[in-house]
């Protein structure tokens, strides 16, 4: 029971101090590594969470919970992390319906956009750093990723060549 508690006040904490699916994995990775799942763990299931479709922090959310408490743990998991935004959605919405025509808000939205992105570019170098990608392997994948979805291809594609490659040029090292 103690680990479903853990659980639910850890995707709870994580889903009401971030932003984002893409945000959350920085604070989702301080918080799970080492207390639910191991490095290897948290790295593959961001790998998996972002080739299947849906919401990444949500997989993540299951696959961390299923890892630590089976079923139930996933559906912990899952629950703590589609409380808060739901209630927060349903509470913007009705003080933005009543704002909508200010200019402020706009602003403040256009202002988020550059910390998020900031934060997404820590979290992948984070990832990249610790998931074993300071090769020259790493580093051709990252560029060969950064090339394709510079000219539009789906990054499911990119995702799933990459680990392709994977399997073809490391399983025989």
């Amino acid at each position: 029971m103690e680990i479903f508690l853990q659980l639910f006040w850890t995707f709870l904490k994580v889903n009401l101090l971030s932003t984002s699916g893409p945000a959350s994995v920085g604070l989702l990775y301080h918080e799970a590594v080492g207390r639910f799942v191991t490095e290897a763990e948290f790295v593959q299931a961001v790998g998996f969470s972002s080739v299947l479709p849906g919401s990444d922090a949500l997989q993540l959310a299951m696959y961390i919970g299923y890892a630590a408490g089976g079923v139930t743990g996933g559906l912990v998991a899952l629950t703590a992390s589609i409380l808060p935004p739901t209630l927060i959605i349903l509470g913007v919405t009705m003080i933005l319906h009543r704002l909508r025509r200010e200019a402020w808000v706009g602003s403040f939205v256009e202002g988020l956009t550059p910390a998020i992105a900031v934060l997404m570019v820590f979290t992948a170098w984070k990832i990249f750093e610790k998931g074993g990608g300071m090769n020259w392997f790493g580093w051709g994948i990252a560029l060969a990723s950064f090339a394709a979805m510079w000219f539009k291809i789906p990054e499911r594609f990119v995702i799933i060549i990459a680990g392709i490659l994977g399997v073809i040029f490391l399983s025989a090292s």
